[in-house]
């Protein structure tokens, strides 16, 4: 069922989505509509970016706070698209986020012993009957294979014959408390909730092509609060992580170390940090403002480099560790793409490819060519938040979000999008 934006006018309904991004950074929300008269079939209406206040490591520690960051946004969003925003697909991280194997097996129920959706639906159902603590509940189940009568290797088996099908998947947890705070943040914005997608799987969608996926490549995310993995091969997901140490870790030594507040620490680290320290060329001093009417201190890039390189290898060395833990290391052909804030920090590519041993590079939000806003979000920072938007439009089993202009107030109209985002957040709690 697809979404629809109308603006009063008689025009032909408009198929728009709206990802939003809770970072620990950033909080972010991208309008896009789908239109076939632009490369990629995708225009990006509008992007709202504001600083996160009330994340830490991904994971909602203040509501108000959050609620005012996902406001902001939401506002700048809809003043640059002109439409009005009623519902988000929202991403989701945090060190909480377990992944494991599953498996599921029926038999084909049909007379003439052909495999059909229901037999699909049936099949996931079971792959899903695994004993989890009751304080976690499913986010993900990601079919890898699928197997009829023994014969394996098939990833699309309706419409075949046979009297028995299985699945491999791979399910992805995480903690109820951490998703209903999300939701309620959201539904506490004014906004209802169309999907909640795992932050690493969203960006997958916004840098990775389907070559890389076949072959085997490994999605690495570094984030404000958490580094976000995916490995991917055969085109199917095969193991993620969340890691809670990101670019807010290595903020926080610079400010330590050089006893600045954090804002300075932020705008030195982007302005003239380097992931390593041989990468700085020109060793040139620069002047940090004294805190409390003390003098200004010169620190040179090589210093600065010298703090930052021991925690960029920290967090590599993890994502070495979740890499060899999936079993894929050596089966990455296509090696590790590398996005987020994180990114950005100068020879932090290098700095992967030395510690991983596998080729990097930094992956870029793709798809939304011929975009007026696609120069905006063509940055490391903006992928997850234009994964969402991706996700939403690729995947229609789930409701694309519905956004409408603005228009008159109708009381009418006002109680039944309260009357929608009650039940939604209902049904969203229910399940969990």
């Amino acid at each position: 069922m697809n979404g629809s934006a109308t603006n009063g006018t008689g025009r032909d309904p408009r198929e728009i989505v709206v990802g939003l991004d809770f970072g620990t950074s950033k909080v972010c929300a991208i309008v896009a509509e789908r239109n076939d008269d632009y490369p990629g079939g995708i225009h990006v209406l509008g992007i709202g970016h504001t600083p996160s206040e009330g994340l830490n490591r991904g994971v909602v520690v203040n509501i108000e706070k959050t609620v005012r960051s996902v406001e902001r946004a939401v506002e700048l969003a809809q003043a640059q698209s002109g439409v009005k925003i009623t519902s988000v697909s929202v991403g989701i991280a945090g060190d909480h986020i377990q992944s494991f194997p599953s498996r599921g097996v029926v038999t084909i129920s049909s007379q003439d012993r052909v495999v059909t959706k229901q037999d699909m639906e049936r099949l996931i159902d079971d792959a899903k009957r695994v004993n989890i603590p009751a304080d976690r509940r499913i986010l993900h189940v990601i079919p890898q294979e699928y197997i009829v009568d023994g014969q394996d290797g098939i990833y699309d088996p309706v419409g075949m014959s046979g009297l028995r099908v299985e699945v491999n998947v791979h399910i992805i947890t995480g903690l109820v408390t951490a998703a209903q705070n999300i939701y309620r943040c959201v539904e506490r914005a004014g906004l209802a909730v169309n999907d909640i997608v795992l932050e690493p799987l969203a960006s997958s969608y916004a840098v990775l092509d389907d070559d890389e996926k076949e072959v085997g490549v490994a999605l690495v995310d570094i984030g404000g609060g958490t580094t976000d993995i995916a490995v991917f091969e055969d085109k199917t997901i095969r193991h993620t992580a969340v890691i809670g140490m990101a670019g807010r870790m290595l903020t926080d030594d610079i400010r330590k170390v050089l006893g600045i507040i954090g804002d300075q620490a932020e705008r030195v680290k982007r302005e003239y940090g380097y992931a390593m320290e041989e990468m700085v060329l020109n060793d040139e001093i620069f002047m940090i403002p004294g805190i409390g009417g003390r003098k200004p201190m010169e620190i040179s890039k090589r210093t600065l480099a010298q703090i930052i390189q021991p925690r960029m290898e920290e967090i590599l060395e993890f994502v070495m560790l979740e890499l060899k833990k999936s079993g894929y290391l050596r089966r990455l052909s296509a090696g590790v793409v590398l996005t987020g804030g994180g990114a950005l920090l100068r020879g932090m590519a290098d700095l992967s490819q030395q510690v991983l041993g596998l080729p990097v590079k930094v992956g870029i939000p793709a798809g939304l060519g011929g975009s007026a806003l696609a120069p905006e979000v063509e940055s490391p920072i903006y992928s997850t938040a234009v994964g969402l938007v991706l996700h939403a439009f690729e995947n229609q089993q789930h409701q694309p979000i519905i956004i409408e202009e603005p228009q008159e107030e109708h009381h009418e109209e006002e109680g039944t999008q309260g009357i929608s985002i009650f039940s939604r957040m209902k049904r969203f709690l229910d399940e969990f």
